[in-house]
């Protein structure tokens, strides 16, 4: 039985380390992309449903719509704060 051996020298057994950066450069980019597109579309649901008043007519708003909005905007909160380094998240 014989056995191949590969030569070390023209057999490439790793990637370069600037190709394999790049390419990692590349991956974080697109997921990047992908995730402010999905926050994109999020927001844009959010504005529509604010614009249609939370689905919530006006002779028909209770307490319990007012809780629910304040719930909302307790979670935007949390994310503007984080996004923009303030409460909690103040630097």
């Amino acid at each position: 039985m014989m056995t191949t051996r590969l030569n070390p020298i023209t057999t490439p057994r790793f990637e370069p380390r600037a190709e394999k950066a790049r390419r990692n450069r590349e991956a974080a980019l697109n997921a990047f992309i992908g995730k402010k597109a999905e926050i994109d579309e999020m927001l844009a649901r959010l504005q529509a449903l604010s614009d249609d008043h939370f689905n919530a007519h006006p002779d028909e708003v209770n307490w319990g719509h007012v809780g629910t909005l304040e719930h909302y905007a307790s979670l935007l909160k949390r994310i503007t704060d984080s996004a923009f380094g303030e409460g909690e998240h103040a630097r």
